[in-house]
């Protein structure tokens, strides 16, 4: 069964949380104790209905603040497809939750309150999209039942967000407007009466036909993640490489080349569990061997020899801030792409972006939450795939070396 990723985005009491709590009441995802606790919940809050934020907020400051704050992974599935949805504080103190949460989701459901249209956290949450590279966004027009259903409302907020997209770099992206009651279940699983003016899909209806794309434009890449090495007298001689295939396939047969060593090889088998295979896609886990006894350790990568990309001990990239600390220029980092690990120095803090599209201003710091344009030297080589090209390997985190906290994740640009 096919597995949607999508994160959830919007300024605060937009209904986030009640809306994934009503997807999964009307697909009948809720166990029989959750569903028991939410309504004694919603009773003791005085409550005439089921208050379905109840369903995914987890802290006990977010229950009793009616907010989200941490980032929440919700599993739930239909007859038709596996979803997993990244419920994102809406908060601007939590910008990094919600890049946090959109830096691995194929599609992104954006709430608008139909009473206070398109506002700043709008703004923020369709640029951090952007930036993202998320292909299909949905624009949940919420709570339509609070201005009586009216097609104005709606229209004027379609009107302003078609506004916002002109100024977007994606623009691949492909943007569907449903209007939605969360609370009262209008449009969200099945189809509303109360707007008998909209005759597009349900939101259930339009993430059942998604299909994003699932292979890079880039070529093969295969960071190693382990090396196998039974040492036992049935595979005295094994040698193995297991990881996740990120982009393009590959095959046995193949030649291929070791980054950074550039040691040259052909694969001789591919392996999952007890079967093997003769070609293995993106997204796919596997053990590659090698027709040569060449040296690969953890945090190595096998590309096609025909399609070795560059290499580079400087990094350009656009950098998103999740430490209390500021990150500022001479300070050290572990730089992690895919599995391995790099010594990195900031050089250079090149600009500070402003999340609202109006463009960049010059800075000597980033602070918490903060996304700007930064230039990494390395100690060593790393892949230079743009982040465009491929998510996986265009993307890199950066490591406290004292606490070992992730301090900032990074996106490779040109």
């Amino acid at each position: 069964m096919d597995v949607l990723k999508i994160a959830t985005a919007g300024s605060v009491d937009d209904g986030k949380s009640t809306l994934i709590g009503r997807l999964l009441y009307d697909t009948k995802s809720l166990t029989t104790d959750k569903l028991e606790a939410i309504e004694k919940k919603s009773k003791a809050n005085g409550f005439d209905y089921l208050d379905f934020s109840l369903a995914t907020d987890g802290l006990v400051a977010e229950r009793e603040q009616g907010i989200t704050i941490d980032v929440a992974h919700i599993y739930f599935s239909t007859a038709k497809k596996s979803y997993i949805i990244a419920d994102t504080p809406g908060h601007v103190e939590y910008t990094r939750n919600m890049v946090t949460g959109a830096s691995t989701s194929q599609a992104s459901i954006i709430l608008v309150d139909a009473r206070k249209g398109v506002v700043e956290q709008t703004y923020r949450h369709f640029f951090i999209n952007d930036l993202l590279r998320v292909e299909d966004i949905v624009v949940a027009v919420n709570k339509m039942d609070l201005v009586d259903y009216n097609e104005e409302a709606f229209n004027k907020i379609v009107s302003d967000f078609g506004a916002l997209t002109q100024k977007q770099q994606f623009k691949a992206q492909r943007i569907t407007f449903v209007p939605i009651s969360a609370l009262k279940g209008d449009n969200v699983v099945n189809a509303s009466t109360e707007m008998p003016w909209y005759d597009g899909e349900t939101l259930l209806e339009h993430l059942e036909q998604l299909n994003p794309s699932q292979v890079e434009e880039v070529g093969a890449r295969f960071p190693v993640q382990t090396v196998i090495r039974p040492k036992q007298d049935q595979y005295h001689d094994f040698r193995g490489y297991a990881g996740k295939v990120s982009g393009g396939a590959l095959a046995v047969g193949d030649a291929v080349t070791v980054l950074p060593s550039g040691r040259n090889s052909v694969i001789k088998d591919i392996l999952f569990y007890n079967a093997s295979f003769t070609k293995v896609d993106a997204g796919n886990s596997c053990t590659i061997t090698l027709e040569d006894d060449v040296n690969v350790s953890r945090g190595d990568i096998l590309v096609k020899s025909a399609q070795a990309p560059s290499l580079t001990k400087e990094l350009q990239a656009t950098v998103c801030w999740m430490d209390n600390n500021a990150l500022v220029p001479g300070t050290k980092y572990l730089v992690q792409q895919g599995t391995a690990q790099i010594l990195g120095k900031v050089k250079s803090i090149n600009s500070i972006v402003h999340t609202d599209f109006s463009g960049v201003d010059a800075t000597d710091r980033l602070v918490l939450n903060d996304i700007g344009k930064v230039t990494i030297q390395l100690s060593k080589q790393v892949l230079n795939d743009q982040f465009l090209d491929n998510k996986q390997t265009g993307s890199f985190i950066l490591i406290d070396t004292q606490s070992h906290a992730t301090a900032g994740v990074g996106f490779i640009s040109s």
